[in-house]
């Protein structure tokens, strides 16, 4: 996937916002396709399966959470919020349920770009992590991370983590028994750097941590190192 040619879905119901992202991202070469609602959004997703999605948390009736709680079993893309909500509570809650990442209207384009812009090099990334015949099979105990088919299994069963949760997960395990710095995390993963409060990156490690327990494994073993980072420990 060529960055700037991906497919973005706008999951808006603000006309004049919807048209001003349309004629701003167009620019940049991204094919671009619209819904109004997050029920038409949601069914889009799982249909056409872009790239990437951007998606407004206050839709009316079906609501940005509710899209990513229907989508996210399904759809392995990024997905990035919009939000004119300040409430923490609000953007854990979008994390916990798959958002990749948010952004506080009012929207500054520039701002929005580079953020799309980081998620789809993400992606791009993992496609080549997973070209890497050196690191194909990483194996703890009942956990294997298989970086060819990005695919994440306990004791055989399948864990179905998000994309942005393999590549976290990933450079966890490429450091197994050494903690990960935060801001490593942040500066490789998101592209960004830790301002010292942002939660987010507690919040997807805490869903890998629950989804391999609900498989099975020792989750004692994804520890966080406090004021540090994380470590996934051999034994």
């Amino acid at each position: 996937m060529q960055t700037d040619t991906a497919r973005i879905l706008i999951v808006e119901d603000d006309d004049q916002l919807a048209e001003l992202l349309v004629q701003y991202l167009g620019q940049h070469g991204f094919e671009l396709f619209r819904e109004a609602s997050g029920e038409a959004g949601a069914a889009r997703i799982l249909e056409a399966t872009p790239d990437l999605v951007i998606l407004d948390l206050m839709l009316p009736a079906v609501n940005g959470l509710d899209v990513c709680r229907r989508v996210r079993q399904s759809y392995s893309g990024a997905i990035v919020m919009l939000t004119a909500s300040q409430s923490e509570a609000d953007h854990v809650a979008g994390l916990e349920l798959g958002a990749d990442d948010f952004v506080t209207k009012p929207i500054e384009p520039r701002i929005l770009l580079a953020r799309v812009r980081a998620q789809l090099r993400r992606l791009d990334r993992g496609r080549s992590w997973s070209g890497d015949p050196a690191n194909g099979l990483l194996e703890f105990g009942p956990l294997r991370v298989d970086v060819t088919s990005r695919d994440v299994t306990v004791a055989g069963e399948s864990v179905p983590l998000t994309s942005m949760e393999f590549d976290i997960l990933l450079m966890l395990a490429r450091e197994a028994g050494s903690v990960v710095k935060r801001e490593d995390l942040y500066n490789i993963i998101l592209e960004t750097e830790y301002d010292g409060i942002d939660r987010g990156m507690d919040v997807h490690v805490s869903r890998i941590r629950r989804k391999l327990q609900s498989s099975g494994f020792d989750s004692s073993r994804l520890k966080s190192v406090r004021g540090v980072g994380y470590l996934l420990a051999y034994r």
